[in-house]
C-alpha cells in the first residue's frame, strides 16, 4: 500500500507542477499584463523547474535504458528543453518592461515589502517542512531523521528501506543484496521528491522572491502562482486524506500532515481569491 501511495502522490505532485505553469497563462487575472512583466517571475521559475526536472530524468537515463524504458524519459527531456527555450526567447525579446502607475501604499507596505507576511510565514513553516522531508527523500533516501516523529515508520511504509536501507542497520542486512531490484521504486520516490521540491520553489518565490513594487504589481505576480498552488495543494490534500486509514493501519498517523496541508491550502485560497 505504501508503494501505491508514493506512485499516486508522485503523480499528483507532477500534475500540480505542470498545472502551475499552465493555469496562469490560460486563466490569468484580468489585471495581469504581459507588457508590465507580471508573468516574468512565473516564467523564470518555470525555466529553473524544467532544467532541474530534466536533469533528474537525465541522471536516471542509464538505469532506464537498461530496462528498455528510456524512450519516455527522453521525450520528457526534449519537451522540457523546447519549452524552456521558447520561454527564454520570449523573456529575452520582451526584456523592456513598462512599469505601471504608482499606487498608494497601505498597511505599512513599501515597494520592497513582500506581498503578504502572513502567507510568507505559512509557506515558511508548512512548505519548509515538506521541503525538508522531500530533500531527504531525494538526496538521502532511507536516512532516518530522528527529530521527526515516526519517521522510521514513514520510511518503512513507503518502501524506502527496500531500495535504500541505511548502512549498519537491520534493514541493510535483510535487504542489502536486493536493493538493485527496487531501482524502479527508488526512481518513483525520488521523482515524487523532486516534484514536491519544485512546487515548494514556486511557493518560496511567490512569498519571498517577489516584491510589492511601487505600482503594486508584486501582489498580481504572486496571486497567479498562489491560485495554481491552491488547486495543487487541494489535490495533494485529497490523496493524503484518501490514504490516511491505510497509513494508520501501519501505525503511521497522517493527521499532522493533513492539518499542515489544510492550513496552507486555506491561506493560499484566502489570499488568492479574496
Amino acid at each position: 500500500m505504501g508503494g501505491l501511495f508514493v506512485r499516486k502522490l508522485g503523480g499528483a505532485a507532477a500534475m500540480a507542477l505542470q498545472f502551475q505553469k499552465l493555469m496562469p497563462l490560460l486563466m490569468h487575472p484580468w489585471e495581469a499584463r504581459w507588457k508590465n512583466g507580471h508573468f516574468r517571475p512565473l516564467l523564470w521559475t518555470g525555466i529553473v523547474a524544467n532544467v532541474l526536472l530534466a536533469a533528474f530524468y537525465g541522471s536516471y537515463l542509464a538505469d532506464l535504458s537498461n530496462a528498455g524504458a528510456d524512450g519516455l524519459a527522453q521525450m520528457f527531456i526534449i519537451a522540457l528543453a523546447i519549452e524552456s527555450l521558447v520561454i527564454l526567447s520570449y523573456l529575452y525579446s520582451s526584456r523592456n518592461v513598462k512599469k505601471g502607475d504608482a499606487v498608494v501604499m497601505k498597511d505599512g507596505k513599501t515597494p520592497n515589502s513582500i506581498p503578504s507576511r502572513i502567507l510568507a510565514r505559512t509557506v515558511a513553516i508548512c512548505s519548509g517542512a515538506v521541503a525538508l522531508i522531500a530533500g531527504r527523500d531525494l538526496f538521502f533516501p532511507g536516512e532516518i531523521l530522528d527529530f521527526i516523529p515516526r519517521d522510521d515508520v514513514y520510511l518503512e511504509w513507503t518502501n524506502a528501506f527496500f531500495h535504500s536501507p541505511p548502512e549498519g542497520t537491520v534493514e541493510a542486512e535483510g535487504h542489502g543484496m536486493t536493493t538493485a531490484l527496487y531501482i524502479g521504486d527508488k526512481f518513483l520516490s525520488q521523482l515524487m521528491a523532486v516534484n514536491f521540491l519544485l512546487l515548494c520553489l514556486f511557493k518560496f518565490v511567490s512569498a519571498f522572491g517577489i516584491r510589492y513594487g511601487s505600482d503594486g504589481s508584486g501582489e498580481i505576480k504572486s496571486r497567479m502562482i498562489w491560485k495554481a498552488q491552491f488547486l495543487g495543494n487541494g489535490l495533494i490534500l485529497f490523496l493524503f486524506r484518501l490514504f490516511a486509514p491505510a497509513a494508520k493501519s501501519a501505525s503511521l498517523d497522517l493527521r499532522w500532515h493533513l492539518m499542515c496541508l489544510a492550513y496552507e491550502t486555506g491561506i493560499l485560497a484566502l489570499y488568492s481569491f479574496l
